[in-house]
Order: structure tokens, then C-alpha cells, then sequence
């Protein structure tokens, strides 16, 4: 039996009609309209989603990284840092939510997840990895790639609590990333907005083909999706040669 489709609620289905859902808007003029749509009861996240060509399913495609945002996020980030010794004492001065070894792993295992991300020390990795099957799934899986495995654990954790977030594709190849809150300033908002876009062509797989980026789509937590342009995503060199 076919699942059933969500329902929307009264406000949602209001604010959906109040303006042309099919209509790509310039970066400002949709993060102005995601602002008009709600009057939340809550300072609700601003999300952006940004549907790409990429075939996920090969390696050399996949995209993943990490950016600070410009404005950070506006809202307390709970950081968690696997690490021992004089470690352990820079992640607690840095500002580390909880630190620990054994113990941290396993309350982790026991159910504890009110944590935004998890940082560790390179000798750290063979406690975290058993954990692997807890924080994998929602991608807080600490990674050298991204700068969450490191020696540096006091940089990692403030670059974190100052509002630095990693992305990476799904596996329909949709990068989702909270950029602020419903109540930041619009100038706050467009500038988080072109720092991530930026980094997410940036950071464009050379294996891509096709088009790279084919819709983005901006929304606060409770509202409606607005379309934004994608002009400015830069062509593949078989997108360019087909303009011609």
C-alpha cells in the first residue's frame, strides 16, 4: 500500500498560495519572501537544499566538505571531542561541550545524541570507530576529510561553536544544510547563502558531468519552499559546448 502523502497545515497550505511556487527568484528577493511566508511561534531554521547531477553512487562524484559561515548559525552548536591528556584539557578550554574516552563512547552507545558534532584526536579513532554504526547514519561520524579528525582539537571545536557545518550530498544527490534563523537579518541570510554556494561549486567534482547544479530551493523550517536562481552555477565543459 502506497504510503500516504504528508498534511500540510492550515498556514503552510496560505503561505503556498501567496506567491508563484514555480518562479526562480535572485538569492535576496527568496530569502526576503521565506522571511514574509511565516510569522513563526518559534525562531525557526532557514534551510537550503541544493538538488545536484551528481551520481552519488560513484566515489569520484561524491561531494563533501565543510564551510564557516559568515554570520555562524544562530544557535548554540553542542560539540562532543573524543581526546586524552593535555588534548582533553584544549577541547574543555576551547569551549568543548563534553570530552572524554571510553566513558563518551559509551553513552553514545547507550542512547546519548544531544550533540550537533563530534571531534577527536587522530589515537582517539579506534575507540570512535565502534561507533560507526550509531554516528554514521547521521553524519557525525568524526572524518579527517572534513577537519573532525585532527590534532588541532582546539581550532576544530571553536571553528565548530563559531558555526562552521559540513555538507555533503545524500543519496539522491541533495545537499541540505540549515544556513541561519528565520530571524537574522536579510543581509545575514543572502551572505551565508552566497558563502555555501560558493564552496558547493567550489568544490565541484572533477568527475561531474552534465549539469552540476540543477535547482536550489530555500525554506524556513515550517514553510514552503522558494526557488532560487542557479544561473550563477558554473557549466561543465559539455553544458558549454551544447550552448553553443
Amino acid at each position: 500500500m502506497a504510503a500516504r502523502p504528508t498534511r500540510r497545515g492550515k498556514a503552510w497550505r496560505e503561505a503556498r498560495q501567496r506567491y508563484d511556487r514555480m518562479r526562480e527568484h535572485e538569492p535576496a528577493e527568496a530569502v526576503a519572501l521565506v522571511k514574509q511566508l511565516r510569522e513563526p511561534k518559534f525562531d525557526e531554521a532557514v534551510e537550503l537544499h541544493v538538488r545536484t547531477g551528481l551520481n552519488v553512487r560513484h566515489a569520484e562524484e561524491q561531494l563533501r566538505g565543510t564551510i564557516a559561515l559568515p554570520n555562524g548559525l544562530g544557535r548554540d552548536v553542542t560539540v562532543v571531542v573524543f581526546a586524552q591528556g593535555d588534548k582533553a584539557k584544549e577541547a574543555e578550554e576551547a569551549g568543548a561541550d563534553v570530552v572524554g574516552t571510553d566513558d563518551l563512547a559509551k553513552r553514545i552507545e547507550e542512547g546519548f545524541s544531544d550533540f550537533d558534532v563530534v571531534i577527536a584526536s587522530p589515537d582517539m579513532m579506534p575507540v570512535v570507530g565502534r561507533l560507526g554504526k550509531v554516528l554514521g547514519p547521521s553524519g557525525k561520524m568524526p572524518n579527517p576529510k572534513v577537519g573532525t579528525v585532527t590534532a588541532d582539537i582546539a581550532k576544530a571545536v571553536s571553528e565548530a561553536k563559531a558555526g562552521k557545518v559540513e555538507y555533503r550530498t545524500d543519496k539522491s544527490g541533495i545537499v541540505h544544510l540549515v544556513i541561519g534563523r528565520i530571524g537574522f537579518e536579510e543581509s545575514d541570510l543572502v551572505e551565508n547563502f552566497n558563502a555555501v554556494m560558493e564552496e558547493i561549486n567550489r568544490a565541484r567534482p572533477a568527475a561531474a558531468k552534465g549539469r552540476y547544479i540543477t535547482s536550489v530551493t530555500l525554506a524556513s523550517t515550517m514553510g514552503p519552499g522558494v526557488r532560487v536562481e542557479t544561473q550563477t552555477t558554473k557549466e561543465s565543459p559539455e553544458e558549454a559546448t551544447a550552448a553553443v
